[in-house]
């Protein structure tokens, strides 16, 4: 098991999920995420994303939102290392403070993330903390951690060293759905053999 960076061709399948789990997906863009495969199977178990905020009017924000493990990977430690990858880059970007915006902070305390009084957050996320309650995610509360403070509790670490054992094997081949392609109404330039 292992996180990495989202690949365009993922986009749908990104967007797919992100309306499934119902969270949230203002200003997407498939390159502000991370996805978490699984080695044997190439069977995609979870993704997260920063999002960078930058306002006209004072600095840079880094805001860590839509999270999401895929039913059959919860349990194993894969969100707990999307976070983790997540805030390794905003760390690599320079920023000091990583927020959430979010009604599931009793997952993201065990990092060491915490409650933020609604009046100390940057303007830029006050604004979004009302757009968020107003949409995806009526119960969010603010949440910020100072990335050196950052941590993967023991637990998580050694359930996604082992998240793959009992799984099924995944079929891993791409097909045209992967890339955004209904083929039901696709037509081929060329003769595929179909």
């Amino acid at each position: 098991m292992y996180v990495r960076d989202a690949k365009n061709r993922e986009e749908v399948w990104l967007l797919d999920h992100i309306e499934s789990m119902g969270l949230d997906e203002t200003a997407f863009r498939s390159r502000d995420y991370v996805v978490a495969i699984d080695e044997a199977s190439g069977e995609k178990a979870g993704f997260g994303r920063i999002r960078v905020h930058k306002p006209d009017d004072g600095d840079d924000v880094c805001e860590l939102t839509s999270i999401g493990v895929l039913e059959g990977w919860r349990g194993q430690g894969v969100g707990a290392h999307v976070v983790e990858r997540l805030a390794e880059y905003a760390g690599d970007e320079g920023f000091d403070t990583v927020y959430a915006l979010t009604g599931e902070g009793a997952y993201l305390a065990q990092f060491g993330f915490q409650r933020v009084d609604e009046s100390a957050l940057p303007p830029v996320l006050r604004e979004r903390l009302e757009a968020k309650r107003e949409g995806a995610d009526p119960d969010a509360k603010p949440l910020a951690i100072d990335g050196a403070e950052f941590r993967v509790p023991d637990r998580l670490r050694e359930a996604f060293k082992h998240a793959p054992e009992g799984r099924a094997e995944a079929d891993d081949d791409e097909s045209p759905e992967d890339f955004g392609i209904d083929p039901e109404s696709a037509t081929y330039k060329y003769d595929t053999g179909r």
